[in-house]
C-alpha cells in the first residue's frame, strides 16, 4: 500500500507571512486615507509654516527606497532642494553641520536602528526640524523626533518588506501634499487599484518561470519609477539571492550596457508620464541589443517588449504610480524564490531590525 503523504500544515506552508502580509497592503492603504491622512496633513502644515530651506532624507534598505521616492516629490513638487544623508559621517566620523531651518526626514519601518536614531538625534541638536516616518510610534526613533507620521501598516513579521514600503510611499505622498496645500485626493484610487493587481498573481507566477534559473538581473527605470527598480532588486536579491542590478536608465547608458546581451533579463519599470518619456531611448538601445525585455508599465509599452506586466495607468497621476508599481515584482520576487524552492519569508543572514552603528 503506497503510505498517505500528511501535507503541511498551513502554518509551515513557505513564504505564507510574505504572502499574507501583501495581501493585506490594499486594507492598509485604505487605513491611511481614511484614518491617517488628517494627522499627516496636520504635520505638514506645522512644518510648512516654519519654512525649510532643504530637505535631507535618512534612510536604510527598503525604506532608503521610500525617501528616494520623496525627493522626487520634494523636488518636483514643491521646488525644494533635496539630499540623501549619509549617516557615517554623523555617526563614525563625529561631523556636525549646521542644520539651522534645514528638515530632515528620517523614514524607518521599526525606527530602531541605532544609527538612524543617533544620526536623527545629532540633526535636532544642530538646528533641524526632525521628523520620523515609521510604523511604530513607539519607537526610539520617533522619541528623539520632533514629528512624527505613522504609516499605519500593522505588523510586519515577514523579512522581505512590502506592506510598509507602500504605506510608507503613500505617507511620503500625503505629507509633500500636505506641504503644498493639496489634498491628496489622486491616491484615493490606489487601494482599489491595488487590490486588482494583487488578484492578478497568476500572470506573475507565469512570468516568473522565465527567472527561474537566471544567474542575473537587470533592473532600470527614470523618474518617479526609479526607486520602484531599486526596492524590486533588493527584493529579488533578498528573497532568491539572484543578483540583481538596478539603475537609472540614464545610468545604464553610461558603461553597464555593455553587459546587457540576449540572456540576462532586463525589467524596465515604465511610468506612464515623463519618467517613462525619459526612458524610451533605453528602452530603444536594449531592443536593438536583443535584450530579454520585460516592461512593467502601460500596455503600449508592454506590447512593445519580450513580455510584461500591465498596470492600470490610465487616470492615474505619474506620481502616485510607484505605490502600483512595485506590486507585481513584490509577487515577482515572491514567485521566483518559490519557483527555486527556497522560503521568501527566511532569507538567510537577515534579521528584521538592522543593527547598524
Amino acid at each position: 500500500m503506497t503510505p498517505l503523504t500528511t501535507p503541511a500544515p498551513q502554518s509551515e506552508l513557505p513564504g505564507r507571512i510574505m504572502a499574507r502580509e501583501m495581501a493585506e497592503q490594499p486594507a492598509v492603504l485604505r487605513r491611511i486615507l481614511d484614518e491617517g491622512a488628517p494627522a499627516i496633513r496636520k504635520v505638514a502644515q506645522e512644518i510648512a509654516a516654519r519654512a525649510p530651506r532643504f530637505v535631507l532624507l535618512t534612510a536604510r534598505g527598503t525604506s532608503d527606497h521610500a525617501a528616494l521616492y520623496a525627493k522626487y516629490l520634494l523636488e518636483v513638487r514643491l521646488g525644494l532642494p533635496c539630499g540623501l544623508t549619509s549617516m557615517s559621517t554623523t555617526t563614525a566620523y563625529g561631523a556636525r553641520p549646521d542644520l539651522t531651518d534645514v528638515l530632515v526626514v528620517t523614514v524607518s519601518q521599526s525606527g530602531g536602528s541605532p544609527d538612524l536614531v543617533a544620526s536623527t538625534r545629532a540633526a535636532r541638536e544642530a538646528g533641524a526640524l526632525t521628523l520620523a516616518v515609521t510604523n511604530n510610534p513607539d519607537s526610539p526613533l520617533a522619541g528623539v523626533s520632533e514629528y512624527h507620521v505613522d504609516i499605519m501598516a500593522g505588523p510586519e513579521k515577514a523579512l522581505p518588506a512590502t506592506k510598509t514600503y507602500t504605506a510608507s510611499l503613500l505617507a511620503l505622498y500625503l505629507l509633500v501634499e500636505g506641504l503644498r496645500g493639496g489634498d491628496g485626493a489622486p491616491a484615493q484610487v490606489l487601494p482599489d487599484l491595488a487590490a486588482g493587481l494583487l488578484a492578478r498573481q497568476d500572470e506573475v507566477r507565469a512570468l516568473a518561470a522565465r527567472y527561474r534559473f537566471a544567474e542575473r538581473m537587470v533592473i532600470t527605470s527614470r523618474g518617479y519609477g526609479y526607486p520602484t527598480a531599486k526596492e524590486a532588486a533588493l527584493k529579488l536579491m533578498e528573497t532568491s539571492y539572484i543578483p540583481a542590478l538596478a539603475y537609472s536608465g540614464a545610468d545604464l547608458l553610461h558603461g553597464p550596457l555593455a553587459m546587457v546581451d540576449n540572456v540576462s533579463p532586463v525589467i524596465a519599470v515604465v511610468t506612464d508620464g515623463k519618467g517613462g518619456e525619459a526612458l524610451q531611448p533605453v528602452l530603444d538601445r536594449l531592443r536593438g541589443r536583443g535584450a530579454d525585455l520585460v516592461v512593467v508599465g502601460p500596455r503600449s509599452q508592454v506590447e512593445q517588449a519580450s513580455a510584461g506586466f500591465v498596470l492600470p495607468t490610465d487616470g492615474v497621476v505619474e506620481e502616485v504610480q510607484p505605490v502600483l508599481e512595485i506590486i507585481p515584482l513584490q509577487l515577482l520576487a515572491y514567485e521566483v524564490t518559490i519557483a527555486r524552492g527556497q522560503d521568501p519569508d527566511a532569507p538567510r543572514a537577515l534579521a528584521k531590525v538592522t543593527q547598524t552603528h
